[in-house]
């Protein structure tokens, strides 16, 4: 549905994105992620058409953006960061009136209305002006009128961005609702949305795109993964230590507790040996007879590889 090549954006001197590349298909929803200034929004903006390129290509449902704007643009709905609203409209107006700019069929244009109210919950606030709504009520807005025509692409920027912890939750299950049957890209700093929501997602900084896969690809990337938790008992934690920094399988122990008899430890895996870290710690404890209480497999976390790849917010 949506298929991005070699795009590029200069402003004057400065490189905002520099060759992105990739693809999201039907049924995908794609977490895009970076560290303020990693060009994100601008890469969101030129998927949309709202910014032109300086180099590559973007199609919509095959209708490329800038040669068949009208036929690109009409399959997609769009929550930019800042969306607008007109204060003095209801929220019912306010949907009405973007279902008629939407080319929604007159006859149509009720139902598409009470939809929209109903996915995004605005149904007690449906003839309130815009201007006396709560800012969560207000983003629920702009989400609705990104849906209002049934799109089948839907590029949404921090679509939770200010809403409480119980409208983050309604709209988090909402996108992964319409994730089902619909392309989405949706932007976020948030780590935990995109193990809640993301089939895939997208690590950019610099301008160019640094990591690509599932949530779980992404967390076994991280230096954290494949980290083992040890709880033993049986020998001192002085002896258990010195004979697990032995094992060829051992890159470090980190000792969080240790006694007469026994400790608490995180091993690491020496380089290249992650995969046999476990069942070379599971035998080690069996042959020296320890009685273990947790022996667990940190799966990694995406916040460690965001921090560990990516650099924008750090340096110049």
């Amino acid at each position: 549905m949506i298929k991005v090549k070699g795009l590029r954006k200069h402003f004057g001197p400065k490189v905002a994105v520099a060759g992105v590349s990739f693809e999201v298909k039907k049924g995908e929803v794609l977490g895009f992620l970076g560290p303020n200034g990693a060009g994100k929004s601008t890469t969101m903006r030129m998927v949309t058409g709202y910014l032109p390129p300086t180099e590559g290509r973007v199609t919509i449902g095959g209708a490329d953006i800038l040669e068949e704007e009208i036929t690109a643009k009409s399959k997609i709905g769009y929550l930019p960061e800042a969306a607008p609203l007109y204060s003095d409209m209801t929220v019912e107006g306010f949907l009405r009136f973007c279902a008629e700019m939407r080319q929604v069929p007159v006859e149509k244009i009720n139902e598409a209305v009470d939809k929209a109210i109903a996915t995004c919950f605005l149904d007690k606030v449906r003839h309130q002006s815009v201007d006396t709504l709560s800012k969560g009520f207000r983003h629920r807005t702009c989400l609705a009128q990104s849906i209002i025509h049934d799109p089948e692409v839907l590029i949404l920027d921090e679509p939770t961005d200010g809403l409480d912890p119980n409208q983050k939750h309604e709209v988090r299950a909402l996108i992964k609702r319409m994730g089902k049957e619909k392309a989405i890209i949706f932007s976020t700093h948030i780590l935990e949305e995109v193990e809640a929501v993301c089939t895939r997602a997208i690590i950019i900084d610099r301008g160019k795109i640094i990591a690509d896969g599932t949530p779980d690809e992404l967390k076994a990337k991280s230096s954290s993964a494949g980290r083992i938790t040890l709880k033993a008992t049986g020998q001192a934690g002085k002896t258990i230590q010195k004979e697990l920094e032995k094992l060829s399988e051992v890159g470090k122990v980190q000792v969080i507790e240790s006694d007469g008899d026994g400790i608490h430890a995180s091993i690491s895996a020496a380089k290249g040996k992650a995969l046999k870290l476990q069942p070379a710690v599971f035998k080690f404890c069996k042959d020296k007879g320890l009685s273990v209480s947790e022996l667990s497999v940190d799966p990694g976390r995406l916040d460690d590889l965001f921090r560990e790849i990516t650099k924008s917010d750090r340096e110049d």
